[in-house]
């Protein structure tokens, strides 16, 4: 595909750095980068791949910057359209200036995430590769790089087409049979079919219920400490973070918001949230606290509820009221604090006994976390849901299956069924994009940073 415009733009992080990247694509990238440099024969001569040392002037023929640069012939790059990256000097000045120069010789201002749109418009990654590429960038862990780094190799993509090829024989079998509907022959066995139609409703629930560890690795595990005041929640917080966080005090009430930290643990990012005391309280600024701790614990995957001395003997109350303001698939971890100090019998229902002030089994605490992360990761299979989209994609088209399913089973003519299968096919197609609309497409790479 041939866009109509050479678009630029700053490919480096803001602020100032060692180098930044400016990049150049379309069809009169040589052309426009052309006017730009000082050795303009060097320039002409360069082969795709290799780095030209020149200088970059402005409109006035002042130096700018003396940079590097390197040409990457179509259809062998990354938006499948002729490139030029320039490397210069890290200075933001030098690079907005690089690419005002650029603008004034016919370049034009790339929109977010318009480079890796054009590779997908110019086929050289699907949709979901395309997404797994905004977050690999945003990836802050080894596990969501490593989810991100399958996606971008096309595992997901592979699953995909896999699936759709097995749906297209089902609706094959079924429209040559509407061919020859006058005849009443039946070209598809409708055992077989419904065995077909169960093992793909199967590979795509698998696919489904992977999203719940896929979203935990990509967005961070949101784990909320709760308890009363003065059991030791913030110092939990900062024996896991290892520094001092969260204000620590003898006196009751001394958290009155939510402090959130992340922190990465055997790969796994969490995001930590140290709450204030669930406790009665006349104060109005307390009371607005307990409130937002209640709502907090609506979004956490993962609820440490700690208890002391003074609370342990009502553990089954404190217990109830926790579980009664928490997700039904969240997991609780009760705690008992301080057990350098108190000695106490430790009950079944406690998960583990630990000293934050002293750290004693923090680290097993913290290993008690990573484990039941990974417990969520599908045993079967490497192929990782982590986008909302796919999943709603993959929802809508198990429910059609279902419905074909029911259908087959209640003696409903093959026309009907075979609609059904077109629609799931379809419906598996944008995710990665065999089937997409350009208001889908548009708002998926506008969640892309410009220069990608």
């Amino acid at each position: 595909m041939t866009f109509g415009t050479t678009i630029c733009a700053i490919s480096t992080a803001s602020g100032m750095g060692a180098i930044g990247v400016v990049r150049v694509s379309g069809a009169d990238s040589y052309s426009i980068v052309r006017k730009l440099v000082v050795r303009m024969a060097a320039f002409d001569d360069l082969e795709p791949r290799k780095m030209l040392y020149t200088g970059i002037t402005d409109a006035n023929g002042e130096l700018i910057d003396e940079v590097m640069l390197a040409k990457f012939a179509s259809p062998s790059s990354f938006t499948g359209e002729d490139m030029v990256e320039i490397y210069c000097h890290g200075s933001e000045y030098i690079e907005q200036k690089i690419l005002v120069r650029l603008t004034q010789s016919g370049a034009e201002l790339a929109r977010a995430g318009e480079f890796t749109q054009r590779a997908f418009l110019n086929g050289k990654m699907d949709l979901s590769q395309s997404e797994a590429v905004a977050d690999l960038i945003s990836s802050s862990s080894a596990e969501s790089h490593r989810v991100a780094m399958s996606q971008l190799k096309g595992q997901v993509s592979s699953k995909i087409a896999e699936l759709r090829e097995k749906m297209l024989d089902l609706t094959s079998l079924l429209e040559l049979e509407l061919d020859f509907s006058e005849e009443d022959v039946e070209f598809a066995d409708r055992t077989k079919l419904v065995a077909l139609i169960d093992e793909i409703c199967a590979e795509a629930e698998r696919l489904i219920k992977s999203f719940e560890y896929g979203n935990a690795v990509k967005s961070g595990v949101p784990v909320a400490i709760v308890g009363e005041p003065n059991v030791g929640k913030s110092t939990l917080l900062n024996a896991i973070l290892h520094e001092d966080r969260a204000i620590v005090s003898s006196v009751a009430g001394t958290t009155r918001d939510t402090i959130e930290e992340e922190f990465v643990i055997d790969g796994i990012r969490f995001r930590f949230i140290d709450t204030a005391g669930i406790r009665k309280s006349d104060n109005e600024i307390e009371q607005l606290g307990i409130q937002r701790t209640f709502a907090r614990l609506k979004s956490a995957k993962i609820v440490i509820l700690m208890l002391d001395a003074l609370s342990y003997g009502r553990r089954n109350e404190i217990i109830d009221s926790v579980k009664s303001e928490i997700s039904s698939d969240a997991c609780l971890l009760v705690v008992i604090n301080k057990i350098d100090v108190e000695n106490l019998e430790l009950e079944d229902d406690i998960s583990i006994g630990i000293s934050a002030l002293e750290s004693t089994n923090v680290d097993k605490l913290c290993a008690m976390l990573a484990d039941y992360v990974k417990s969520l990761k599908p045993e079967s299979s490497d192929v990782i849901i982590t986008n909302a989209r796919h999943v709603s994609s993959l929802v809508a088209a198990r429910d059609l299956l279902v419905s074909a399913r029911q259908s087959i089973c209640s003696g409903v003519p093959s026309d009907f069924v075979a609609q059904d299968l077109r629609e799931a096919n379809y419906h598996l197609g944008e995710i990665t994009g065999a089937i997409s609309t350009d208001e889908v497409l548009g708002s998926i790479f506008s969640k892309f940073c410009i220069g990608k």
